[in-house]
């Protein structure tokens, strides 16, 4: 995925200290999971305010912030149907979400859609270009929209990702991240797989990380494209622990080949969380560790509006 993308955002609470506290922990996710999925059936009898208030929210005590991404869903706000597919999110249980887009709306009018959905936008992307010609605008949409957070998925070049690449993309992420840390806003950088190629002095995503300022520029890491790039997820967040506010949660197909650092993949490639190869429990504990404070599930699987129910219950039943 090359656009600007966007995710909703579950909170955890922890779970009360008793003799049986994992045990009864559980089955209360798993009740509310169950809850969560039967509120989606009731999205077209409920408007969307009496809609959030009438169903659970998908929590887990374990793995902390849950989020979806809401470019999984861009098939269905395509044709149209955005009120409609915001109730879908919230009817899964999300809170938060990270925009995709606003599909041709102003941004005002998008994040009213969302709010009146029971969402909160607190994330939301930006294309690299205009990083480099109109961060002010880039902020400005952000505040519009609600947004704390804001994104680049994509760093343009010609290729095979160079380091010519990297001393292009850190001036201009630099700037931007100062800027947008002085309006209040964090600026990230997604990883996206290509950035695993050996350089002089480690790969060019080391190359990125400290040529970059903490805190001005940090990063997104999204675990199908750093495994498909050849990346290890968890030697990462241990290398760069405080540089990872967030994840992208997103399993690959097994037998599909990695380390391809292009950052490109077929969608379908995209499986329900826990039926790949990735280790999405081991992520998640390193990721805790590291400073981690929200995963954001993605789906870019043409039906995932099927699978992402069941990563949702994957995560359920997931003990770390």
């Amino acid at each position: 995925m090359v656009s600007d993308l966007h995710t909703a955002v579950v909170r955890t609470r922890p779970v009360p200290a008793t003799r049986d506290g994992a045990r009864i922990g559980a089955m209360a996710t798993r009740r509310t999971f169950l809850k969560t999925l039967a509120g989606a059936a009731v999205v077209s009898r409920f408007g969307a305010g009496d809609q959030a208030a009438a169903q659970g929210t998908f929590r887990h005590p374990a793995t902390g912030t849950i989020g979806l991404q809401l470019y999984s869903l861009r098939h269905l706000f395509e044709k149209g149907d955005i009120a409609g597919t915001l109730a879908l999110v919230r009817g899964w249980g999300f809170t938060d979400v990270e925009a995709a887009g606003t599909y041709k709306l102003p941004p005002a009018d998008f994040a009213s859609l969302v709010k009146k959905a029971g969402l909160r936008i607190t994330s939301t992307g930006a294309d690299f270009n205009q990083l480099a010609k109109d961060v002010g605008g880039i902020i400005q949409a952000a505040k519009t929209l609600g947004a704390q957070q804001v994104m680049c998925a994509w760093i343009p070049h010609e290729g095979r990702f160079s380091r010519a690449d990297v001393d292009k993309a850190v001036p201009v992420f630099t700037q931007a991240g100062r800027a947008m840390r002085d309006a209040g806003l964090r600026f990230l950088y997604h990883v996206h797989g290509y950035e695993f190629q050996q350089g002089a002095d480690g790969t060019l995503f080391d190359a990125l990380a400290t040529q970059t300022e903490p805190g001005v520029v940090d990063f997104q890491m999204d675990v199908f494209w750093v495994v498909h790039g050849g990346g290890n997820p968890v030697d990462l967040f241990a290398r760069y622990p405080n540089r990872f506010p967030s994840t992208h949660l997103k399993d690959m197909r097994k037998g599909t080949k990695i380390n391809e650092p292009t950052g490109s993949a077929p969608d379908d490639t995209s499986v329900v969380l826990g039926d790949g190869l990735v280790d999405i429990a081991g992520v998640i504990r390193a990721a805790n560790k590291a400073g981690v404070k929200m995963h954001f599930i993605e789906d870019e699987h043409p039906e995932s509006e099927k699978q992402i129910p069941r990563s949702l219950e994957y995560l359920s039943r997931l003990k770390l």
